[in-house]
Order: C-alpha cells, then structure tokens, then sequence
C-alpha cells in the first residue's frame, strides 16, 4: 500500500499527496473505515490503494500525533496565530483563547501581527511586548511595504503549519505573497461592522517551494474552552508557572483567594492585567459550563 497526507477533504473525497510518487489522488474511504467511526480530516496520514481508473481507497488512517477541531485538521507542527494590528482592530481576549487552545494541543506558536503600516512598527511592537516577555514569538508583517515576510517564510520552512485568525486581518494576502501562484482569494474587511468576510471555504494543506505545507482555514471569531478544567486553565498562561504553589491556599483559583501569588505578580506589572482579566473571563466561562450554566 502507498503512504500519503490528506491535503483536503471535499465533496466525499480526499485528495492524498503520496510521499513516493509526489503526485495526488482522488481517494474514496473504505466502508470498514465509516463503520468503525473512523474519521478522516486535512492533515492525516493515510495508507491507500490505487484502482485501475487511477483513484484510490483509503484503507488505514495512521496514527495522529495531534489534532485541532476548529479548524478541523490533524498533524501539524505549528499554529500562525494572525492578527491585524488595525481593520479589525487587535482582539486581546481572542487572541489569548487561541493561544490557550494552542497550548492545550501542545503546539509550536507564532504570533503574526499583520497590516502594521496601518499603525506603525513601534506601536504593534509596544502593544505585543507583554506576549514576547512570556516568551511567544511574535512576527510584524506588511504585505504592502513587504515587511517581515522573509522571517514568516522561514517560520514555515520545513513544517506543517495552520494559520488561524478571524477574517480579514490577511492570512490569505499573506500567503500569497510568500507563494506567488498560490492565488487565494481575498476578502475586504466590512466598513460597517469591522469585520473581514470569509474567503476560505475549507480547510487546505498548501505546498510551499521551502518543503513546508501550511494550512489555509475559515475565519472564526469564537471558540469553546469549556472542554478545560478550571484547575488546568492556570497552567495555559505560561507566565502564571512560576508563580503557582506560591498561593497561601492550594488549590488557588487565583481569583478571589487572599494572598495569591499570581494577583500580587499582577499588582506589580509582572503579568499583564488584561491577560489576567481574559484568565478570570475563561475561568468564568469553564465554572459556568461545569454548572450546566
């Protein structure tokens, strides 16, 4: 059987890049596979067959080593979490529910602040400098003064990255201008309610000439976290670690407890007050749907 990488998933098909030949099929799945639940989604590794018309069958899905739900996708080394620094404006608590999700899956992360002529380099870099004290990576794009492009090229060299983001703030823009020919569609963020429209209809693994593949989603402007547990959530905000078992009481919310550690690091300055903010507001969020809320 042939070895290969689900590149999409449209239509009851599943075009797989075969890592032999470097060629695509368009694959059925096994009935076998249905009945035994097995899903398949972008990103999964995949052992298929050829038939004589020269499609395939998926007859085993391999292994995954991670998986996100939205977007649906499996196998990735990195998240391109990507923000506009203006239209539409900067969403701090969207942002750090991304990259609370991210750090649930365990990924590699790179912040990407994009559209920074409209605001300027020193202003972006001023308003992200608490997440790259944390120590998250962050990268200052422009497709239009060609800004920060090579350092995003080589983020994606040789691994299989999703962006995720709202929409309009410039992902597809992005990724053509790191790979001319890949001609994504572009949407225009709406004057009325500031918002981008949605340009990706699915989701789709994308080859870059560096040997990287990378994910083109659907923009989305929320996501559930009520799948945490109010005693983990602490640990998905890097710079609280130093700070717990520091509390007078264990366990500590770090919400209403005195003597918390955490809100003294807080009253000081050494974390950031709306990421502490945007902690309680998921907290919140994580108690009320324990409750049935």
């Amino acid at each position: 059987m042939r070895e290969g990488r689900v590149l999409k998933a449209l239509g009851g098909y599943f075009f797989v890049h075969d890592f032999e030949s470097k060629e695509v099929y368009r694959c059925t799945i096994r009935g076998r596979l249905k009945k035994e639940d097995c899903d398949v989604v972008t990103g999964d590794l995949v052992k298929f067959d050829l038939l004589d018309d020269g499609s395939g069958v998926v007859e085993e899905r391999l292994e995954r080593k991670n998986s996100l739900f939205r977007p649906v996708i499996a196998n990735i080394d990195q998240v391109i979490i990507t923000f506009a620094i203006l239209e539409p404006d900067l969403d701090f608590k969207l942002l750090d529910r991304l990259l609370v999700l991210a750090e649930v899956a365990d990924l590699e992360v790179t912040i990407c602040i994009n559209k920074v002529e409209l605001a300027s380099l020193e202003v972006a870099k001023k308003r992200l400098l608490p997440y790259q004290k944390v120590g998250y990576r962050v990268i200052y794009t422009s497709v239009k003064e060609e800004l920060g492009l090579n350092a995003l090229k080589e983020v994606l060299k040789d691994n299989v990255s999703v962006f995720a983001g709202p929409s309009g703030v410039g992902k597809s823009s992005l990724l053509n201008a790191i790979q001319p020919g890949l001609e994504l569609k572009v949407g225009e963020v709406s004057q009325r309610i500031k918002r981008g429209r949605h340009t990706t209809r699915h989701v789709e693994l994308l080859s870059l000439d560096n040997q990287g593949w990378v994910a083109d989603t659907p923009g989305f402007s929320s996501l559930d976290l009520s799948f945490i547990t109010t005693e983990k959530l602490q640990y998905f905000f890097p710079e609280f670690i130093n700070y717990l078992g520091q509390c007078k009481f264990s366990p500590c919310s770090h919400s209403h407890e005195p003597q918390c550690a955490v809100k003294e690091a807080v009253a000081v300055e050494e974390i950031a007050t709306h990421r502490y903010q945007n902690y309680l507001q998921f907290l919140e969020e994580v108690e009320n749907k324990k409750r049935g809320w």
